[in-house]
């Protein structure tokens, strides 16, 4: 078990695999020692994480909707490194979309969700920039979207 995978244990957090693409592009590119991950839509193990925030869901919620996104870019991550999820150097930089609202104003909060988790797990490594974007909506009614650039070694 790599040493961020340990953290995540500790968590109470284990991977799952790697969502397949709902479409017509890849999960993952990587260039060099940069891994672009495609935006990971809000799920867990019961299915999509569906609503509006500011409407039928509340920050929180979108919050942790924001967070189990995170989960699955680090299962991308995970995969682009051959399994080895210690080759991961750093998150450079999240881009999230809300779907919320259009008098919605709080979509940091939400995202902070994905970056307080991934700070957690993976410490100064997980520090990154970041935007922060409404959604009229998103595919299939979710209610986050994120995407990801990582470097890895």
């Amino acid at each position: 078990m790599s040493n961020y995978e340990a953290r995540l244990a500790e968590m109470g957090i284990s991977l799952p695999d790697a969502p397949a693409p709902a479409a017509n592009y890849v999960p993952f590119v990587v260039v060099g020692d940069t891994v672009y991950v495609s935006g990971q839509i809000s799920s867990d193990e019961t299915g999509l994480i569906i609503g509006k925030v500011g409407d039928d869901m509340s920050t929180e919620d979108g919050a942790a909707a924001a967070r189990r996104c995170a989960i699955s870019l680090l299962a991308q991550v995970k995969a682009a490194c051959g399994g080895d999820l210690d080759r991961l150097v750093r998150v450079i930089k999240l881009t999230g979309f809300v779907n919320s609202t259009a008098d919605y104003t709080d979509q940091p909060k939400v995202v902070n969700g994905a970056s307080d988790f991934l700070v957690e797990a993976l410490g100064e490594a997980g520090r990154h920039s970041r935007s922060a974007v409404s959604a009229a909506s998103l595919p299939l009614g979710v209610a986050v979207e994120i995407e990801g650039i990582f470097q890895i070694a």
